[in-house]
């Protein structure tokens, strides 16, 4: 008997057999997948999806703005229309954020139906969230079903993706979360669902090229949520295309070739637009020196992040800690996304083999690929890249790792029988028992019973999957199997399940958040130990020359809540100004802004080192009667970018006289 993966229900052995039907070599069936007519598979995947539901929205108020950064820019987007189409931090529009501004038009929206709160800025991203455990779920379904041979366990490989993808640590922290992550990752995994089924669907080319060119508008708008991030699933969804779409080579390099064309325009359009109307006439473009959104892709958020070359960056250094192919799986990283990173990749790799003999245009095969290509590409750009990381950045590798874990685990124990797909699972289940193992024992105070019933529960699990296949009959269907797989999965998910109820039952707020409990090595909210948070290395913050002051509130990674004095004061005849107030660092402004309602400059952007505006248009604005007051604050400034920030406050603390408003340090610019 060969290890190839025909259904296995086959009375007679087929060599070598269809990853995706099990008919012999050659004569591939590509028929439709068979729909889910019982109820229970339905009710099973709406427990699914509201399970979800419930996990992101739980308790989300509690965060409050969660990330300010975001929040003051949806606020503005939803004051006025050129701040929401540009992504700029204030309505007034004196500079962007740094990135693009799909995921501000989302939230812009939606505080302009329901007004601004913490619920009309969070719940979009949850909602994406389940939208993402959907679409897994169906991705993974309708690969399984032809290679199963069975609706009802492609159905239970669908929902074991879904869980894994929804129980992930750090998917549960960023779809309660509202940076542009959440939107990016349900674009990718869109566009993954979108080429599996031009692959897939060969009753006709004309279907096949629509949906390929529908994922190229998803990664098109993905690159409008995160720039260059997007590209990293690329490589794996066109090599999917390529290998395996049932048209001619011709053809299908045509058809890559449209889908590349309509991820260009998808994503083209809003850039040259911003390039094209005048820089008077739209706001800075914030993280660049040059205010160009093409330097702001490939520089600040584009090869500056691989080789740490990001001009304006206060990091530097092993501020972002040291590049290497184990990164993943280190303090930072690991109780984020490494739970069953190891088991995913022996998972990909068995079926891989096992379906070595598949026609070309095999389904399962190109979704391995597809997935496969995601979680190495994607896991080794993380591992390696020396610029700007964060741990919360490991949640693009989740539909990967999902689509890995409920294709390979569900497939596989289809086959647990044969000696080579039980070695594998059973490998699989031990390395995500000793991983979860690793991973929970860096928390010993968190659940430490749990370390060693979930490594019990896989050595368990494991053995007897490899016993299935030294006994036949210990394979067939009925308790013991069914106890097995059950053991096998609370293994696999009990730690992750723990991390996520964690981070759901915790508050989550500034630019830098990590999942699950404190861990050994992670500062405060998961800011790596530099920035710790109790400030950075020397606890005063670095700088070049005067710092913007002392006596504010926030500073670099989060926002303050300023006393009801201050807020009033800047209120005070606010219709009188442009900016009711003026403070280095985006963040700082975002706190003030949130209180009142009103503009309020950030000075330099994100890290105050941008020349946005330089001291010659400050001292104009100031002279034009454009701005109520400046603020005082701290924040950390690197050494690379501009100085203007620097030189502004030192102007200010030079020719104005210094005031104290409930605590906090301002000057009177006008009024």
């Amino acid at each position: 008997m060969t290890d190839t993966l025909h259904p296995v229900s086959s009375p007679v052995p087929q060599s070598p057999g269809s990853l995706a039907t099990g008919q012999a070599a050659g004569t591939p069936r590509r028929g439709r997948v068979p729909r889910l007519t019982p109820l229970r598979p339905r009710l099973e995947l709406a427990v699914l999806l509201l399970a979800t539901g419930a996990l992101y929205l739980w308790n989300l108020g509690a965060s409050g703005w969660a990330n300010a950064f975001y929040s003051a820019a949806a606020q503005a987007g939803s004051q006025d229309w050129t701040a929401w189409f540009f992504g700029s931090s204030d309505a007034a529009n004196s500079i962007t954020v740094d990135k693009p501004p799909a995921a501000l038009w989302v939230m812009g929206l939606s505080v302009r139906l329901f007004g601004l709160s913490s619920w009309s800025i969070l719940v979009p991203q949850a909602l994406m969230g389940v939208a993402t455990v959907w679409l897994v779920y169906l991705s993974v379904r309708r690969a399984a079903a032809p290679a199963t041979a069975d609706a009802g366990l492609a159905h239970r490989a669908g929902l074991l993706a879904g869980a894994v993808m929804a129980l992930t640590p750090v998917a549960v922290l960023m779809f309660r979360f509202n940076n542009p992550d959440a939107l990016l990752v349900l674009l990718m995994t869109a566009a993954a669902y979108a080429v599996l089924r031009s692959v897939q669907d060969a009753t006709a080319a004309k279907a096949a090229l629509r949906w390929l060119l529908l994922a190229g508008v998803f990664l098109g708008f993905g690159f409008l949520a995160k720039q260059l991030q997007v590209l990293l699933v690329v490589p794996g969804f066109a090599v999917a295309y390529l290998f395996a779409a049932p048209a001619k080579l011709g053809k299908r390099l045509l058809h890559l070739l449209g889908a590349g064309a309509a991820m260009a325009v998808s994503a083209g359009w809003w850039l040259a637009a911003v390039e094209l109307i005048p820089a008077a006439d739209r706001p800075y473009i914030g993280g660049s020196q040059n205010n160009s959104i093409l330097e702001l892709t490939l520089g600040y958020n584009g090869l500056g992040r691989l080789n740490g070359q990001e001009t304006g960056s206060v990091g530097g250094g092993n501020g972002w800690g040291t590049p290497g192919l184990f990164r993943l799986f280190n303090s930072e990283f690991g109780g984020q996304i490494a739970w069953l990173l190891p088991s995913v990749l022996l998972l990909g790799a068995g079926l891989l083999w096992l379906g070595r003999h598949a026609p070309r245009t095999d389904a399962v095969r190109a979704s391995v690929i597809v997935w496969g290509a995601w979680v190495a590409v994607t896991g080794l750009t993380f591992s390696l890249m020396a610029g700007i990381i964060h741990p919360y950045y490991m949640v693009a590798l989740a539909p990967g790792i999902a689509g890995l874990a409920g294709l390979g685990g569900v497939l596989l124990w289809q086959r647990r029988a044969r000696p080579v797909a039980a070695a594998v699972l059973a490998a699989a289940i031990l390395a995500a028992g000793f991983m979860a193992s690793e991973l929970l024992g860096r928390t010993a105070a968190f659940l430490p019973w749990l370390r060693w019933a979930v490594l019990l529960g896989a050595l368990a699990a494991g053995v007897l999957v490899l016993a299935a296949a030294a006994l036949p009959r210990l394979a067939a269907p009925g308790f013991l199997a069914r106890t097995t797989a059950a053991v096998a999965v609370a293994a696999a998910l009990a730690g992750p399940l723990a991390y996520s109820l964690a981070t759901a039952s915790t508050a989550q707020s500034g630019s830098i958040v990590s999942a699950g409990p404190a861990a050994t090595g992670r500062g405060a909210a998961g800011i790596p130990p530099v920035f710790g948070g109790q400030g950075n290395a020397n606890g005063t913050g670095v700088g070049r020359g005067p710092r913007p002051g002392g006596g504010g509130m926030g500073g670099l990674l989060g926002a303050g809540t300023p006393s009801s004095a201050l807020v009033t004061a800047l209120e005070t005849n606010a219709g009188n100004f442009i900016w009711a107030a003026a403070v280095v660092g985006s963040n700082n402004a975002a706190g003030y802004q949130l209180a009142t309602g009103l503009p309020v400059m950030a000075v330099g952007g994100f890290n105050g080192t941008d020349p946005a505006p330089t001291l010659e248009q400050f001292q104009q604005l100031v002279a034009g009667g454009k701005i109520h007051y400046f603020i005082a604050g701290r924040m950390m400034q690197g050494e690379t970018g501009s100085d203007d920030a620097a030189r502004i406050a030192a102007w200010v603390q030079a020719n104005f006289t210094a005031r104290t408003v409930g605590g906090t340090t301002v000057y009177l610019l006008a009024g």
